[in-house]
């Protein structure tokens, strides 16, 4: 397969930042694609060519295929990438590129519908061997049938939306008392956010870790793993700090998790880069959860411990370069926190608005993946994430230090941001001690 020319990035913020950076790194020229309220953006003013696609609303520009596949053929690009979000896990959209004699730089549509279904991925999963948490066969599809498979597992249980991704269509039910409601929620919040209603019911986890596995596939069939990721820091089911190495994980623990991950991948044929997603109860029993088929917003914790390049690795992959099967060894600790547009004071509500300064911190080991800059309008239409913050030190302690001292330096006016609430959690003791679990947040008073 040839090499690319030009790649069109169907994305916005950081992400689009980062891809531009990667192909500029392989000689690949970009086109950036933009909404009106983001004229002003960086990625605009950093790609080769820059193409606006239509009115703020994300409907109307990053969502819709036919002026992304317009741009990508007025600016003859040979390849598409997605980015996270927005159309990055859309399987008609990564058809429709391929129909077009393009490269999506991601999975087949057929690995994304298939690991988008979460309830045929996890059979999908199981029939590889990788461990599933005990649940429903597939769609629960009436209360009657919620009932039953709720009473024969035993409470707690978790409702999950079948196409849900960010916590969205998805209630924890402590009890039968709690299950008609919740399971008629879920359903209508998932059909709001994902126009299918589908549901799904699973044994809920008791203090669970969420640990993910990176990993990246060539066209050979060829799957390898690039270690582990723990993003049990979250709130309301939307990561908040992501860290590799995980503090629970041995060397014993991941040889297991990653053995099941490419195990899992292989089964599929995974091409490119993919997460799979595990839950790990208090006695590091691991659960396959879901998998992600597209790069992850925490993929810098995996860069700065491996030393390699996930999105120029992801391309490679498209281009049909063969992988190194080399085994990957991690280096140090490495921790990121989600800076976003959010007033913590406030309940984390949405901050948009004009960045009248913007400074970060900096120093060996510091790396910031942002769009924003002093003057710049961050608007209200799209996801608060405004950065990212990754440090990396020689261990977890060290890492903690720096990140909590970056944070200090680091000064953006105009807006709240979640700043502040990060350098309180990089001096909780119980964050330090490493022993906490996806409650952790919920259960602080920060």
């Amino acid at each position: 397969m040839p090499k690319f020319k030009k790649v069109l990035i169907s994305n916005r913020g950081e992400i689009a930042l980062r891809i531009i950076r990667a192909c500029r790194e392989l000689d690949i020229k970009t086109v950036a694609v933009y909404s009106e309220a983001d004229k002003e953006s960086l990625h605009v003013k950093f790609a080769d060519e820059a193409i606006c696609i239509g009115p703020a609303k994300s409907t109307d520009s990053y969502l819709n295929i036919s002026r992304i596949l317009s741009a990508a053929e007025i600016t003859n690009a040979d390849a598409i990438h997605p980015g996270y979000g927005f159309l990055s896990e859309n399987a008609k959209f990564s058809e429709i590129v391929s129909s077009h004699n393009m490269t999506f730089i991601g999975p087949s549509p057929e690995m994304i519908t298939a690991m988008g279904d979460k309830a045929f991925a996890k059979e999908t999963m199981k029939k590889a061997g990788v461990p599933t948490v005990p649940g429903s066969k597939g769609i629960v599809t009436d209360l009657n049938e919620a009932h039953k498979i709720s009473k024969e597992m035993g409470f707690p249980v978790i409702i999950k939306a079948v196409a849900g991704g960010g916590g969205r269509g998805m209630r924890v039910v402590n009890n039968i008392e709690e299950l008609d409601n919740a399971y008629l929620s879920a359903q209508g919040e998932a059909e709001i956010a994902f126009a299918n209603s589908s549901v799904y019911i699973e044994k809920y986890i008791l203090e669970p870790r969420h640990v993910e596995i990176q990993i990246m596939g060539d066209q050979f069939g060829n799957v390898i793993h690039l270690g582990e990721r723990d993003c049990t820091v979250q709130r309301r089911h939307q990561k908040l700090i992501e860290e590799s190495p995980s503090p629970i994980v041995d060397d014993k623990l991941r040889k297991l998790m990653g053995d099941s991950a490419v195990k899992g991948a292989k089964s599929v044929k995974y091409l490119g880069a993919g997460t799979i997603e595990f839950l790990v109860d208090k006695d590091n029993n691991f659960y396959f959860m879901e998998m992600n088929t597209r790069i992850q917003v925490e993929h810098p914790v995996t860069e700065f411990v491996t030393g390699l390049d996930l999105i120029k690795m992801q391309i490679e992959m498209s281009e049909g370069e063969k992988l190194n099967k080399k085994k990957i060894k991690p280096i140090g600790h490495a921790i990121e926190v989600r800076i976003n547009a959010e007033d913590p004071k406030n309940n984390f509500r949405p901050s948009p608005g004009k960045i009248t300064s913007a400074h970060f911190g900096g120093g060996p080991g510091v790396r910031v993946d942002s769009h924003i800059y002093s003057g710049c309008v961050v608007p209200p239409y799209y996801d608060s994430l405004i950065a990212k913050i990754i440090v990396h030190d020689i261990n977890r302690e060290a890492a903690i230090n720096k990140m909590y001292h970056t944070l200090e330096e680091c000064i953006i006016e105009g807006i709240a941001t979640t700043i502040p609430f990060h350098r309180k959690v990089m001096q909780n003791e119980v964050f330090k001690s490493g022993k906490f679990d996806t409650n952790f947040i919920d259960s602080l008073n920060i």
